[in-house]
């Protein structure tokens, strides 16, 4: 038990380095963050739970926003969030417009717009969001998740689970990896 305690409170303690750098290495403009980032891969593709990857990937979800290259651009990112749970998918699309307009390399810019896009049922244009995004950050599990979810929602089932596996490879407790077909005489 004891173990168990000092394990988890130094996993805590790293994650909460690793995001605290991130936020120092934005505001410095220092580019260390994908050092940070692969630690957090490191430790999520390593969860023993689905709470610990959960919070793990909250750190790399949060680390994907940090990475924008302006105060401005992450606040505007952060508005056209809001908007798309607030339903106004196309207030927040022309946000995310101009993001990525103004960020051509900001992977979360494009993975958000593609993410509009999806929802609005434009799925060949959230592809091609998609495909900058896994230019820009290969591991990003929620773009993989949408690309594989867009291939299963037009019948490409086969490109979509292998997508999907690919995504769970990354993130083991990913939420979408129940949507996985057992092919026959192999446990998953």
């Amino acid at each position: 038990m004891t173990m168990n305690l000092m394990r988890h409170s130094e996993l805590y303690a790293n994650r909460l380095i690793a995001v605290l750098l991130i936020c120092l290495c934005t505001i410095a403009g220092i580019a260390i963050a994908d050092t940070v980032r692969d630690d957090l891969f490191e430790a999520l593709k390593n969860a023993t739970t689905e709470a610990e990857a959960k919070s793990i990937e909250r750190d790399i979800w949060q680390s994907w926003i940090e990475a924008a290259p302006t105060p401005q651009l992450k606040s505007k990112v952060e508005s056209a969030m809001r908007k798309r749970e607030q339903y106004d998918f196309q207030g927040g699309r022309d946000i995310l417009d101009e993001v990525v307009k103004e960020a051509p390399s900001y992977a979360e810019g494009w993975n958000q717009r593609a993410f509009i896009l999806f929802l609005q049922g434009n799925y060949e244009a959230s592809l091609n969001d998609i495909e900058r995004v896994l230019e820009l950050e290969p591991r990003h599990f929620g773009a993989l998740s949408g690309k594989a979810m867009i291939y299963m929602t037009l019948g490409r089932v086969k490109l979509g689970q292998e997508t999907l596996r690919e995504a769970v490879e990354i993130h083991p407790y990913l939420q979408e990896r129940s949507m996985l077909i057992k092919p026959k005489g192999v446990d998953l």
